[in-house]
């Protein structure tokens, strides 16, 4: 039977560009956009995406009565976030003075701004956006096939902080080294936009697809 790989619509996110680049490496299985907590729990795996504002993120999940899904999911089943799918997963962000996210990790959410400096002494644009490496802090069958120091596509002001350092899966400098991946058992997240990375991108996407957990 084939899979079925739930990308979770909280109302925020690229949404399109997520599921269309999950569909093109996915083969025969089924891949569906869904707010429905129970066929996110019926799924055999879970690609959370979003982007935007903190707590517009949050609102928009208890909107949807996704906290616990998204927790489920996270807990018990390849679960792969992606920008603010992964923000969220820290207990806490320092934008709109103090947002409390899902706390599944320890850890906060702070922007770049005073931290990211160029080379020539002046402040980095906010927000980070472009191309930039990332370094493979640990192996893991998600970099299948993907060159240590490979280049993805970014957008975003905030980096997150998790207090347990063994989580970081990759590293990227942007005037500061910042986590830009994360791992844990079942569960990938990282700060780039794989849809958005070129053959890159879709390799990864491919790795999530086919992670034997």
């Amino acid at each position: 039977m084939a899979q079925k790989i739930a990308v979770i619509d909280y109302g925020m996110g690229n949404l399109r560009s997520v599921s269309k680049a999950v569909e093109h490496v996915a083969g025969d299985a089924q891949v569906r956009v869904t707010d429905d907590p129970r066929y996110i729990d019926d799924a055999d795996r879970v690609v959370f995406p979003g982007q935007g504002a903190a707590r517009d993120c949050m609102a928009a999940i208890r909107e949807h009565h996704l906290n616990q899904a998204i927790l489920r999911a996270a807990a018990n089943k390849p679960f792969l976030g992606i920008c603010m799918g992964l923000q969220v997963l820290m207990r806490h962000s320092e934008e709109n003075g103090g947002t409390g996210l899902l706390g599944l990790f320890e850890g906060e959410v702070k922007r770049f701004d005073g931290l990211a400096m160029g080379d020539n002494g002046l402040p980095l644009k906010i927000p980070h956006m472009g191309w930039s490496t990332v370094h493979q802090a640990m192996a893991h069958p998600m970099w299948e096939g993907i060159e240590d120091e490979s280049r993805f596509y970014f957008v975003h002001s905030y980096r997150v902080v998790p207090e347990d350092v063994s989580l970081i899966a990759a590293t990227t400098d942007y005037g500061v080294r910042f986590t830009s991946a994360i791992a844990r058992d079942n569960l990938f997240a990282m700060q780039f936009h794989p849809e958005k990375s070129a053959a890159t991108g879709l390799q990864l996407l491919k790795n999530f697809v086919n992670w034997n957990v």
